[in-house]
């Protein structure tokens, strides 16, 4: 049976093996093993090169962890934080960039070659909702079974369907033939 603990070594006595939960890849605390530590104090001051065992002390006199936060250098370097703290604040930073990224979808309108004119201003309508809201907009002309022998001759209802909507819209890839259709894809156009 293992218990889950807070990043430090457990012994699993079913499998008798010692295993090592990590919350995340900073070493904190015990678990930085390394003879010599460039040391950052609470404040973000340089207290200099020392080994892993006095920056722990001086880490447990501040009443606070040891983080290791650059690995790779030589010697590594580690910082006086308070760890809960830290996690959180990075987990807000995350969160925020998330938030701040934008998301672009790709909305799909299919139309057929017998289309009627009210359909395709309904269509357009809703394309230009969509564009507006600074989506992607895949317009496809589907082909069934005789349909197919006409597909070169209907390609101006896609050109029509760009021509309408170019106020706010721009050609993102021209018009292309994928199997049994025709596809056009259309962006928010910029000013």
């Amino acid at each position: 049976m293992v218990i889950p603990s807070a990043g430090y070594p457990e012994y699993d006595r079913e499998s008798s093996v010692w295993r090592c939960t990590k919350i995340s890849d900073l070493m904190i605390n015990e678990q930085i093993r390394d003879r010599e530590v460039r040391l950052i104090g609470e404040h973000g001051e340089q207290l200099g090169i020392m080994s892993a065992k006095e920056a722990q002390k001086l880490a447990r006199e501040a009443e606070l962890d040891l983080v290791k936060i650059a690995p790779t250098a030589k010697p590594p370097v580690c910082k006086i934080i308070d760890y809960g703290k830290y996690r959180y604040e990075m987990a807000r930073k995350e969160k925020e960039a998330r938030r701040k990224q934008k998301t672009v979808e790709v909305k799909e309108i299919r139309l057929s070659p017998n289309i009627d004119e009210n359909d395709v201003n309904t269509k357009i309508t809703n394309a230009r909702k969509f564009i507006t809201k600074g989506n992607k907009v895949k317009v496809t002309l589907r082909f069934r079974g005789r349909e197919m022998a006409h597909m070169q001759a209907n390609r101006f209802i896609l050109e029509d369907f760009a021509k309408q909507l170019e106020d706010v819209a721009a050609i993102d890839r021209p018009i292309k033939q994928e199997g049994r259709s025709l596809t056009l894809f259309l962006t928010e156009k910029r000013s």
